[in-house]
């Protein structure tokens, strides 16, 4: 029995190609030519004005976090549920991160939570896009705009994704993309950064290439980092690019197809298919359990991967991190929606990759687990 993994990415279209032009080159490294081409190309399909490629999607957000004035006790507003990289570039800035609970459909920020969070020290809302829907993107912009607060859009899962038409990473005062291998589009390796303001673009580009000075390279006036994108990775995330409307076709074929073999099962809950600002993206699919009469999430998860199928947990919260409580933070803090999404959630094989039996074969071996 073949192992489904949990996934497997596309790159089958002109990567060899351009790896090929690379290396013929002689341009591998972040000064190539494929690197300023996928930030134009890349910027101009998300409808934004600049592009700062980045050597993965952390790099992208701790650079974000800095470039958008971040500073030693200020205050960002930002879901529990989450990635840790979002929580991390705050602190790492000399931030705050300020916790929010989840909406239990969507799984996203719960957006109705952020104007009890705001406070003197509140500087920047940063609106996670969680797995196929979006941030209900109009009450963030709105809060911001009333209380001059700068929006961090991480649109890492939902590249290619719309919020009432308008692209995913389009709303952010600066947003950010990874380009890891389960993402949309994949570079191995890498991220980016978008924005309209040029300081803004400025910054991130400077604190990228470790803060060199324009007038002598070697002398520094701060500390920057080293994010740079190679061009090798840029060829291939090109060539991905091209094929980025495929890919998003083929994910909610994915999700349509597990959606109609499971809507019958009572056990656990399904993706939301689409809200009145979006039709979901299905960049992972993931369900919840309803009950513990199966177990939680770990245990129904390793049966699957006995049956020989991969999964995925879902994000563990913020508030619950060990990292952070030992050093203090979020104490006698309770985010009912975020723990159980951690607890009882976890995604199935979602990869581009993934073809119609192993999507077949996946269902039926979780629906003999769960009924």
């Amino acid at each position: 029995m073949k192992f489904i993994p949990v996934n497997e990415p596309l790159l089958d279209g002109n990567e060899k190609r351009y790896l090929q032009e690379c290396i013929e080159s002689g341009w591998i490294s972040s000064e190539g030519p494929f690197v300023r081409m996928l930030e134009e190309k890349f910027a101009e399909r998300t409808g934004r004005k600049f592009g700062i490629a980045v050597c993965n999607g952390t790099a992208a957000l701790e650079a974000a976090v800095i470039a958008a004035g971040i500073k030693k006790g200020d205050e960002v507003i930002m879901p529990s549920f989450t990635i840790i990289s979002c929580a991390s570039a705050v602190i790492r800035a000399g931030g705050i991160p300020v916790l929010t609970d989840s909406d239990p459909l969507t799984w996203n920020m719960n957006t109705d939570e952020i104007r009890n969070k705001i406070t003197k020290k509140t500087k920047a809302i940063m609106a996670v896009h969680i797995y196929g829907l979006p941030v209900e993107m109009d009450k963030v912009l709105k809060i911001a705009e009333e209380n001059n607060l700068k929006v961090i859009e991480d649109a890492a899962e939902l590249i290619g994704q719309k919020f009432r038409g308008r692209q995913c990473g389009s709303f952010g005062d600066v947003s950010t993309f990874s380009f890891y291998p389960n993402k949309h589009i994949t570079t191995g390796e890498g991220g980016m950064i978008l924005t309209d303001d040029e300081d803004i673009a400025e910054r991130c580009r400077s604190l990228r290439n470790l803060c060199f000075k324009a007038s002598r390279r070697f002398e520094h006036d701060e500390l920057g980092f080293n994010f740079r994108m190679t061009n090798l990775q840029a060829a291939v995330g090109v060539a991905q690019l091209e094929r980025l409307d495929k890919f998003i076709e083929k994910k909610r074929q994915i999700g349509k197809m597990y959606n109609d073999l499971l809507k019958e099962q009572i056990e656990i809950q399904i993706p939301v298919v689409e809200t009145d600002y979006s039709e979901n993206i299905y960049w992972v699919y993931g369900i919840l359990l309803k009950n513990k009469k199966n177990g939680n999430a770990d245990i129904v998860m390793k049966q699957l991967a006995e049956r020989g199928i991969g999964t995925r947990p879902f994000f563990y919260p913020m508030h619950l991190q060990p990292v952070f409580r030992n050093k203090g933070m979020f104490k006698n803090e309770f985010y009912p929606v975020s723990e159980n999404l951690s607890e009882m959630g976890f995604y199935l094989p979602s990869g581009l990759g993934l073809n119609e039996d192993q999507i077949l074969r996946t269902a039926e071996e979780l629906k003999k687990i769960i009924s």
